[in-house]
């Protein structure tokens, strides 16, 4: 089994680590974009035209499936991504939880970028499935930015910004950028307020990972053998190594322990 991801940076690592649990011998290849990160502030068709190669480059490697592990791309790109590469090689796309946010019936908030804060398509889905809860879209500021670097204190900076945007009554808060959920901690300590129920964070690498498995028939094996297993790293075209910022999370470090055959990045 092989299960491509792509993403402008890092944010790929909670959607990869998390098929890496789900099954421990499928072969990872991540492709990303550092040389074009971040994709936010891009217009629509330069993100989608940035987004289109770094699929190419992974659906090189012919896997079985493509995870899209970033809300933004999935926002502007996926049509474009599942006109080019469907019905040969499913594409998921990652979604914000907003439909299980609004289950749970209590006011909530999305934190997001600020190019999908606002956009048709999250209004969609709050009109969608949160059809009269009290939602809350707060722009997360820099937030992706300094997750991709591993800046703990740019990292705090946003975080402590986003906070001060979020509404105190709130019960939950979705994740609506993968980068997010490499700090999903931190953002929890930075909004939960004393007295109060236990927050709720939502993210969907789960669920993303789930859904790829599902889109090829597999089914989940956790304690499947993992030593054949591998991990092709793409950097915005060019076969390389995870980047020294993702070895600073848990699910970078994940990735690189279990059965990594990485290989030596190249000179630009």
């Amino acid at each position: 089994m092989k299960i491509a991801l792509m993403d402008s940076g890092i944010g790929l690592l909670p959607a990869a680590a998390a098929v890496r649990r789900l099954r421990p011998d499928a072969h990872l290849v991540i492709s990303s974009d550092p040389d074009g990160m971040p994709w936010g502030p891009r217009t629509p068709e330069d993100l989608t035209r940035r987004a289109l190669a770094v699929a190419e480059a992974a659906a090189a490697h012919r896997p079985d499936a493509l995870i899209v592990g970033c809300n933004t791309a999935s926002v502007h790109a996926l049509p474009a991504l599942r006109a080019l590469l469907e019905p040969e090689l499913p594409v998921i796309g990652t979604v914000p939880a907003i439909k299980p946010a609004a289950a749970g019936g209590g006011p909530f908030t999305i934190w997001a970028t600020p190019a999908t804060t606002g956009s048709p398509y999250q209004r969609g889905l709050i009109e969608e499935f949160a059809d009269g809860v009290p939602v809350t879209e707060v722009p997360c500021w820099g937030l992706a930015e300094a997750v991709e670097h591993a800046d703990d204190a740019a990292v705090d900076a946003a975080i402590a910004a986003a906070a001060a945007l979020t509404p105190d009554d709130v019960t939950t808060v979705v994740l609506g950028c993968t980068h997010y959920e490499l700090v999903a901690e931190r953002i929890r300590a930075a909004v939960q307020k004393p007295g109060r129920p236990p927050l709720v964070l939502h993210g969907s690498a789960g669920a993303v990972a789930a859904q790829a498995l599902r889109r090829i028939g597999g089914l989940p094996a956790p304690d499947a053998e993992w030593t054949e297993a591998g991990l092709t790293v793409i950097l915005s075209g060019r076969e390389g190594t995870l980047p020294v910022p993702a070895l600073a999370y848990e699910e970078g470090r994940l990735l690189q322990a279990i059965g990594a055959a990485l290989a030596v990045q190249p000179d630009k």
